[in-house]
């Protein structure tokens, strides 16, 4: 764990950098016209969130010697991406909620929300054609190529809810497309962004992949033994809904007799009732598969920490492992 000055340091970058993307999300599409399309898209922008993906891209574009004030645009666009992503994922899982708030195909309806997420994709390129430079069309083939990945994710995810058998191999795949993508992007298109050297470019690229594998399955562990007012979501809610985490399928693996028929009840009821979690997260403890989570994010975090030994500037290497403690060793 990072403590002292330079900790304190990392805060006050990423929360400064935090409030100069909500200013200029607040203002990119507010006073644009139509407003039956552009009002409910800044509903969806006002929602809040981390703003971990624009944070990456300028942290990253600092680490090769570039300027963070040179690529705000750039890092807008990836936030813009994102929610379309969001909006897009609320319609195909028909959720009611997201950060608390009603779902934009709920609040509005069907036919705007897609053209609300079509709309935020679009503005997306927008934004990041701003902040291009002489290596334009890398930048764009790795934007686009990050878009593409997670939309494929996203299939894989869909397609997983209704196969019977699902690997953790596959699982990881999975999560890699869907989740790790984004992140590897951020820091990739960082990167060259700031004119770093193919080294730098791929390195945090890697950093990026790894950070977001990370960070997915320790979301998994955290369904389970998170705080429910940290975390924001009930615990347990993941075997509630019958999702194929790295848990449940950890469990497959080494289950045995009554523990192996239970965990597969899992998946055949796509899903069980809430008053039984406490006895399933038992059999994941006894199982040992909490612990397996915690290896294997302690795993994918080194790779992604080594990734940084690239960076010839210390303060840079800190902030970058400053920000993947935080979001590693984290309750929500």
């Amino acid at each position: 764990m990072l403590t002292g000055d330079k900790l304190n340091k990392f805060s006050i970058i990423c929360d400064h950098e935090r409030k100069e993307i909500e200013s200029r999300l607040n203002k990119i599409i507010k006073n644009r016209k139509p407003s039956t399309l552009y009002k409910p898209g800044n509903y969806i922008l006002e929602g809040g969130g981390k703003r971990l993906r624009p944070i990456l891209v300028l942290l990253s574009a600092k680490a090769v010697g570039g300027s963070i004030s040179s690529f705000y645009n750039a890092a807008i666009a990836v936030e813009l991406l994102h929610n379309f992503t969001l909006v897009h994922d609320d319609i195909m899982d028909n959720a009611d909620k997201r950060r608390g708030r009603i779902t934009l195909h709920k609040k509005y309806d069907l036919s705007t929300a897609i053209l609300v997420g079509d709309s935020l994709l679009s503005v997306a390129y927008e934004y990041l054609l701003k902040d291009c430079n002489g290596n334009t069309k890398e930048i764009l083939v790795t934007f686009t190529k990050g878009l593409v990945d997670v939309c494929e994710g996203q299939s894989l995810d869909k397609e997983y809810e209704v196969l019977k058998q699902v690997t953790l191999k596959e699982y990881l795949f999975m999560i890699e497309k869907k989740t790790a993508a984004m992140a590897e992007m951020c820091c990739k298109m960082g990167a060259l962004l700031g004119n770093g050297s193919i080294k730098e470019v791929n390195d945090l690229a890697k950093f990026g992949r790894n950070l977001g594998i990370a960070f997915q399955i320790q979301d998994d562990l955290l369904d389970i033994i998170g705080n429910e007012k940290e975390f924001g979501k009930i615990t347990g809610g993941d075997l509630v809904e019958g999702k194929k985490t790295f848990l449940l399928l950890k469990a497959l693996e080494v289950a045995k007799g009554d523990d192996l028929k239970k965990i597969k009840l899992i998946i055949k009821q796509k899903g069980i009732s809430p008053e039984l979690i406490e006895e399933y997260k038992n059999i994941y403890l006894k199982l040992g598969v909490i612990e397996e989570a915690k290896k294997e994010i302690k795993k994918y975090s080194v790779k992604a920490l080594k990734s940084l030994q690239v960076l010839k500037n210390e303060e840079d290497r800190f902030i970058l492992t400053a920000l993947a403690d935080s979001l590693i060793d984290r309750s929500k």
